[in-house]
């Protein structure tokens, strides 16, 4: 098929990767031969007399290699097998790391959590997915607790944020956090275990397992775009083709010589491959953030671990340029930085190039792709508003809405993207008919993005399917209004949504936008402003301004939060309106 961006690649990204028959339990094991004695996991939980001792721990490869083995051994024994599906509903810290290195080591099956699930959300995940085996803080067990008699599982193992922190650390860290009202005591009953306890108990000698590149490693969780969360299956293989996928495009990384700043969660697929994946594929330290907010804190700890790559998403970035103190800091040591989840503005990306030296281009990805499909070259040309070009090895191409035929790249049509390559998962975990209609016969997947292409290959997300609004007969694209919004020099967030009119049955284009600090807007201003940019059916007929918009732990905006807010303040109106005139 045509493929016009491999004339966009930069000089050293190659057009086809060689992927190993291998699974990630071997991937860790290499590098642990390859950088026995480089610091592997840094977890920084913060910073005490002036920034001159650091609260937190270190692991070199081989040891972190050794805490998997023992970890692996002590699953074995109170009863997890191949095929087994064990949850985590950690925070990023070093248990993630050797929890999820365990399970791979005897071919169970990862099933992340979010740790912010309600109880309701966390049954039905666990449920559903099977899960018989939870590892998780020992903050999280109260929900765990009001739900596992609905759910099947068997054995708990309970982690606190001060297993892995070496002394004194680990001592400061114990004493505080008893004496805060969030401290949870766990007790020890039967089926639940410590896993400091374990980690203590077993040799580092698990049992030889069976194991495949084509076995299911992952049950991730997406919304899609219907219904009930379901498990996106991904294997051994997807996640280590995307791996090598990010690797070849961050063509200039030094083997052991980089410094990975793991600020996005690793139960989100994203941080999961590029922070954690990646990193240890290439021997780099990561840098492990338990809690990347306030921005300050992730600044900080740029500034003094030095990290190098960092990737993220939008409202980090926006958080750092928009800093009053941005400048106190020094950013320098940032080489290269992917962002992902949302629209990033190319004068976000231009203002962060300035302030760090380091490049920051956009990319894209899905749960269903292991995630990452697109993304523009690093050091080449970044097109504004593009995500950039297909990934080696991964196809792509645009279908029309209604006939599904393939669309030219020509710059102005515009269809469904699909994509087909290595790191595309097996199918849903007990949904054939939603994976039959996401991954057609010929393996291509669905994706729900609405994009247009370049003639150089170049792909534009036009916006989602499922958030176009119909506002007076007219189809309205939010991406086209936030773009022109983030335009305007006062404004720092923005999301634009359609909301149900209560007359007319249709939807009003809604703006709901975080003004620059010190900065005063009014309705008026927007949209005056927009009729400079958009036609008269895409200005915004209502305006909110709010401190912060409603997001996801990986800082995607929650668009459908939104929407619900206005449902529901609109019920509550109408009630008002019939009880006054009864």
């Amino acid at each position: 098929m045509e493929k016009p961006w491999l004339s966009s690649y930069e000089q050293g990204v190659p057009q086809c990767l060689t992927y190993p028959n291998q699974t990630l339990s071997d991937m860790l094991h290499m590098a642990a031969r390859t950088y026995p004695e480089k610091t592997a996991t840094n977890f920084v939980l913060r910073y005490m007399l002036g920034g001159r001792f650091t609260v937190g721990g270190k692991l070199t490869y081989k040891q972190l290699d050794e805490q998997v083995d023992r970890m692996a051994t002590a699953l074995y024994q109170i009863g997890v097998r191949k095929g087994e599906r064990v949850a985590l509903m950690l925070p990023n810290s070093p248990h993630y790391v050797i929890a999820f290195f365990a399970a791979m080591r005897l071919g169970a099956i990862v099933v992340n959590v979010n740790p912010t699930y309600t109880s309701r959300e966390l049954q039905h995940q666990l449920a559903d997915a099977g899960a018989e085996t939870v590892v998780l803080l020992n903050l999280f067990w109260p929900k765990l607790r009001e739900v596992r008699a609905e759910t099947p599982v068997k054995r708990v193992v309970v982690a606190h944020i001060f297993d892995t922190l070496t002394f004194p650390s680990s001592l400061l860290v114990k004493a505080s956090q008893r004496r805060t009202p969030e401290w949870v005591d766990v007790h020890a009953e039967q089926d639940t275990f410590f896993f400091a306890h374990l980690l203590e108990k077993y040799g580092p000698t698990p049992p030889k397992v069976n194991l495949s590149s084509e076995d299911t490693a992952l049950f991730q969780y997406t919304g899609g775009t219907t219904g009930l969360p379901k498990a996106a299956m991904l294997s051994h293989r997807n996640l280590i083709a995307n791996t090598l996928m990010i690797d070849a495009w961050l063509h200039d990384g030094k083997p052991g010589g980089e410094k990975m700043m793991a600020a996005i969660p690793f139960f989100h697929v994203y941080g999961m491959t590029v922070a954690m994946l990646y990193a240890l594929y290439k021997g780099a330290e990561i840098i492990i953030v338990p809690n990347p907010r306030p921005i300050d804190n992730v600044m900080n700890i740029i500034q003094k671990e030095r990290a190098t790559l960092y990737p993220g998403v939008p409202a980090m970035y926006i958080g750092i340029i928009n800093h009053p103190k941005v400048t106190e800091y020094d950013l320098h040591s940032v080489k290269a930085c992917i962002s992902g989840s949302a629209p990033l503005p190319m004068d976000v990306q231009e203002k962060f190039g300035q302030i760090t030296g380091g490049r920051l281009v956009e990319g894209y990805g899905m749960t269903e792709s292991s995630p990452v499909t697109h993304a523009n070259p690093i050091y080449g040309t970044r097109k504004s508003g593009s995500i950039g070009v297909p990934f080696p090895d991964t196809e792509a191409k645009i279908i029309d809405l209604e006939s599904g035929e393939p669309l030219p790249f020509d710059g102005k049509s515009q269809g469904e993207l699909c994509v087909r390559g290595p790191q595309v998962m097996k199918g849903y975990w007990n949904r054939p008919e939603e994976t039959a209609s996401t991954i057609d016969d010929e393996g291509w997947l669905h994706t729900g993005d609405i994009c247009m292409v370049d003639g150089d290959g170049y792909f534009f997300i036009v916006d989602r399917k499922k958030d176009m609004i119909i506002a007076s007969g007219f189809k309205v694209l939010p991406r086209d209004v936030e773009e022109v919004l983030y335009l305007h020099p006062k404004v720092m967030e923005a999301v634009v949504a359609g909301i149900p009119h209560p007359k007319r049955g249709d939807d009003t284009v809604k703006a709901y936008i975080v003004p620059k600090p010190g900065e005063q807007l009014t309705a008026e201003e927007i949209k005056e402003f927009c009729k400079l940019h958009l036609s008269h059916y895409k200005i915004p007929r209502e305006v909110e301004f709010r401190s912060e918009l409603p997001k996801t732990m990986v800082g995607k905006v929650l668009r459908r939060v939104l929407v619900d807010e206005e449902k529901a303040r609109q019920k509550a109106d109408a009630e008002k309106s019939e009880a006054a005139t009864a």
